[in-house]
């Protein structure tokens, strides 16, 4: 099991859970998440149960992360944070959440969520010039990795995992 820490910028923590490391690369890492973790949002003061499973990639070269919800065995729904590339402290992965997501919901079209947020917290947490435009940046790489079928919208990992997925069927 690993601890997987977002931050909000520079080092703030903003919310963690837990999940077992199927895949470590020097590119990056795959997660499993099972249903019924618990997500502590210190942000909000919360504690949510995740009632679904998910696969999540945490790329240490890229400035994004992806967790696809699975259902049934298949993808049900995406969600990419535009985030600072994800680093590894012993058994905690990290990564600075820039606020902007790229979120794609079943039988739905991707959507750009939380723009305002990035524009107040780039305030609130003083965002560097540099910073804001490579969160811009990486969310129109993001989009093009998208429309292009690239690793990790290539479902792939749905056939490397196909075993892991298939135990699942959303409420183990």
């Amino acid at each position: 099991m690993i601890k997987l820490q977002a931050l909000k910028y520079p080092d703030i923590l903003h919310y963690e859970w837990e999940g077992e490391c199927l895949e470590r690369t020097d590119d990056g890492m795959l997660v499993w998440c099972k249903p019924g973790r618990k997500l502590v949002h210190h942000t909000k003061n919360k504690v949510y149960v995740m009632d679904r499973p998910s696969l999540e990639y945490f790329s240490f070269t890229e400035w994004f992360t992806a967790a696809m919800q699975i259902e049934n065995g298949q993808i049900a729904s995406y969600y990419c944070n535009v985030a600072m590339p994800a680093t590894v402290h012993g058994n905690v992965v990290r990564f600075v959440d820039l606020d902007l997501d790229l979120v794609k919901k079943a039988e739905s079209d991707w959507q750009v969520v939380d723009e305002d947020e990035f524009r107040d917290n780039s305030v609130t947490y003083q965002y560097p010039e540099e910073l804001i435009h490579q969160a811009v940046s990486s969310l129109d790489s993001l989009r093009l990795k998208i429309a292009n079928g690239e690793f990790p919208f290539d479902e792939t990992l749905l056939r490397k995992y196909v075993e892991v997925v298939s135990q699942s069927n959303g409420n183990e």
